[in-house]
């Protein structure tokens, strides 16, 4: 089969579009074929080698957190899936990945892949739209009549975040540059605020019961906005490299976003892609041979939104 990998940790230039042998799954496993992945900023991390910490993969590695695909062979002690279902899930991020014709999965990070949208387009839902599902109610415990603020809403995790904020109640702002206002608009978000040419904290003219930033955000600008946030409200954060803030004197949570996989939530979100409550968010599709490109491009700035990435498969 063909599979993008790296064999050594190092710059986009390291990655590898070459014939691999096709996985076998063990107990509690089931081998999917691949019709698509996704690109996750995670991912080149993985690659440079400065997340070996939290994720110590085995080189060489096949990265693609997201898969969405349909089962082709299972292994023992796998009751309830079968041969030809077309799943989605979000694997874990110290395992092979789905940037391949064929990849394993431990059956329990599965669900049914939505029906309404093409197989391929669904593996841009899973490790994001889990991010701002975890983000926005388990941490920031976001309810109806709530104000939220997002920033860095234009990116990947930001469409979803906006769009189940809305679904939820919650009055939206959100940050967003020119090139990704329409996008956000489109999710639903009640207020757009240009953060490449506004000054955030003094355009939002009342307080927010959540900030959720998504964006690699300046620490000390970050500080400032979550003055913005009402007394005993909450700052969640996505960015891994810094701590969200926190002001105890007012009751203020500052918590970071560790998502996690979880079957019933995506479930949960698939149910809602169905119901055409959520819009699965694509900026554009790619070949898997071209996956190499995009991580330079990525590496450049040059990736807004959600890239989906076709196997030979799709």
């Amino acid at each position: 089969m063909k599979a993008v990998r790296f064999h050594q940790y190092g710059d986009p230039d390291v990655l590898r579009y070459e014939d691999v042998d096709v996985p076998v799954p063990a107990a509690g496993q089931v081998r999917i074929k691949v019709a698509a992945t996704s690109f996750n900023p995670v991912d080149a991390g993985i690659r440079s080698g400065g997340l070996q910490g939290p994720f110590p993969v085995a080189l060489p590695h096949t990265p693609g957190i997201d898969v969405a695909g349909t089962i082709d062979a299972i292994g023992d002690e796998v009751g309830n899936l079968a041969i030809g279902d077309k799943v989605i899930g979000f694997l874990p991020m110290a395992g092979a990945g789905a940037a391949a014709e064929y990849v394993i999965a431990p059956a329990e990070v599965l669900t049914s892949a939505p029906s309404s949208v093409p197989l391929a387009d669904a593996a841009a839902l899973p490790s994001v739209g889990l991010t701002a599902r975890q983000a926005l109610f388990e941490l920031g415990q976001l309810t109806a009549g709530q104000r939220v603020l997002v920033t860095g809403a234009g990116g990947a995790v930001g469409a979803y975040a906006v769009q189940l904020a809305k679904n939820a109640g919650a009055y939206v702002v959100a940050t967003a540059s020119p090139r990704s206002e329409d996008r956000v608009r489109a999710a639903g978000a009640d207020e757009i605020l240009d953060h490449t040419t506004t000054d955030i904290v003094a355009a939002v003219t009342e307080p927010v019961d959540l900030l959720l930033n998504l964006a690699p955000i300046d620490p000390e600008q970050f500080a400032k906005q979550a003055t913005l946030v009402r007394n005993g409200g909450t700052v969640v954060n996505t960015t891994v490299w810094m701590q969200a803030p926190s002001d105890e004197a007012r009751g203020i949570r500052g918590l970071n976003v560790f998502v996690r996989s979880d079957a019933g939530q995506l479930a949960e979100l698939v149910a809602a892609v169905d119901q055409g409550e959520v819009r699965i968010d694509i900026s554009r599709r790619i070949q898997l041979e071209d996956l190499p490109a995009l991580h330079t491009e990525a590496a450049n700035g040059g990736v807004s939104g959600k890239v989906v990435v076709l196997t030979p498969n799709a």
